[in-house]
């Protein structure tokens, strides 16, 4: 695989971004997208496949949620080489190779899907569908170096949204399966994917491009790795993102175990949450954008604790309807601080840049090298915040049989979120003498 390469990108160039870089980078984002939302399908297919598993698998509740906490750890492990694949392969290369290795998880599971099939080897197919999660760091470095600041927000909000409804589109294409073929086979669901994986993967190879700019970056890897804030954000990222891709995953098994809902009723309620998280995450960028992501991402975070009082007291009190007002709510809130969380990454590598005295042009493409390298980590943590909802959930469930304790740590999770935010990205930065790493990181972000 040879690749096609573009040696010039300027995106900051009004005059370059005008004539030639917006029509190249909306091509890349929009494939892109694609390749991530089959990506995120196959991450998010034991999310599915779970509610298949009638009492002829043997595999109790707390069973079911170690498969897809599995799938969730090797996913959060996975973006932390998939961030540093870009630079060392280029983008469009690695978009094909990364979205053909799909085929991996998805055939696997194709042949393990069967009564009999022992629960180690479920374990060992689960964790392949890792593979898919890796895809978002990768994608969102990629993209990220090809857009100005000023239009990062609802290009990386659209990517990331784009690729987060791959959770919703394969537990509506679930739903379908189970109401038509039945429980009973959920090898018609593969059977829709496994073509969609090489149409992906043929996409990508004719229509993107590599950018030489990044090539070989591995520089920037370091500084993200030595700088203070990309932990900051990793930690709230780790509320935002953590929250979307455990609740996914996790949503049918808790409707199935604590509210006794069928697999046909939960699966037709299980892709509402992550659709709405989803299609909001590009307007959590936009407003970013507009009125700061600091702003946008606290009040958020303040949202997320009210909603999950909602869902505390519909725990302690058995109510589906009130439930599922909040549980839905925490959906479309996580996915909105997905949007502006992430547009907090490139604008404050930038604003550091200027505040250390770099030119515009300059501190542009530092932020753009280092935030690159920044989202990848940041993604791989957050992921692994799903890992640890989908261990709370378990915990709770073999503790007490109901999910409120689970509910009661993310509450204090979100108090936490809340307080980081508005220390260190929100207060108004104090002292001239730090001013220059004060500075960037307060209402500007």
């Amino acid at each position: 695989m040879t690749g096609r390469w573009i040696e010039r990108w300027e995106p900051e160039d009004d005059t370059f971004w005008r004539h030639t870089g917006a029509r190249v980078a909306r091509r890349n984002l929009y494939l892109s997208v694609f390749c991530e939302h089959i990506g995120f399908s196959v991450w998010s297919l034991w999310s599915v496949l779970v509610l298949f598993m009638g009492p002829a698998y043997g595999v109790d509740p707390a069973g079911k949620f170690i498969l897809i906490s599995l799938a969730t750890l090797l996913g959060a492990l996975a973006r932390i080489p998939y961030t540093f694949a870009v630079a060392r392969f280029g983008g469009r290369d690695w978009s094909v190779f990364s979205t053909l290795l799909l085929l991996v998880p998805a055939g696997a599971a194709w042949w393990a899907m069967r009564p009999g099939t022992s629960y180690t080897t479920f374990l060992l197919v689960a964790a392949l569908a890792g593979v898919g999660g890796g895809t978002f760091a990768s994608s969102m470095t990629n993209i990220n170096a090809f857009f100005p600041l000023r239009e990062k927000g609802w290009a990386l909000g659209l990517n990331a949204g784009g690729g987060n409804i791959g959770v919703p589109v394969v537990q509506l294409v679930g739903l379908l399966v189970i109401a038509t073929a039945g429980a009973g086979h959920p090898r018609v669901l593969l059977a829709v994917y496994l073509p969609l994986i090489v149409l992906a993967g043929l996409a990508a190879a004719l229509g993107m491009d590599n950018l030489a700019p990044v090539r070989g970056d591995t520089g920037a890897v370091k500084e993200a790795l030595r700088d203070v804030h990309t932990w900051i954000m990793a930690f709230l990222y780790l509320g935002s993102f953590g929250s979307f891709i455990g609740y996914s995953f996790a949503f049918g098994l808790v409707l199935q175990t604590q509210f006794g809902r069928t697999p046909l009723q939960a699966a037709s309620l299980t892709f509402v949450g992550p659709l709405l998280g989803s299609l909001i995450r590009p307007l959590g960028g936009r407003l970013a954008d507009r009125y700061g992501g600091a702003r946008i991402t606290l009040g958020n975070f303040a949202a997320m604790a009210a909603a999950t009082c909602v869902v505390l007291y519909a725990s302690l009190h058995a109510s589906l309807p009130v439930f599922l007002t909040g549980f839905i709510a925490l959906f479309a809130l996580s996915g909105l601080g997905n949007g502006s969380t992430y547009k907090m990454i490139p604008a404050l590598f930038q604003a550091k840049a200027l505040a250390q005295g770099l030119t515009a042009g300059e501190a542009a493409d530092r932020g753009r090298r280092v935030s690159g390298a920044a989202m990848g980590l940041v993604g791989a943590v957050g992921a692994l915040g799903g890992l640890a909802v989908n261990l709370a959930f378990r915990q709770s469930f073999q503790t007490s049989g109901t999910g409120t304790a689970a509910f009661a740590a993310f509450l204090v999770c979100y108090a936490a979120c809340s307080a980081v935010t508005w220390a260190v990205y929100v207060r108004r930065p104090a002292p001239a003498p730090v001013r220059a790493e004060a500075a960037p990181v307060g209402g500007e972000v």
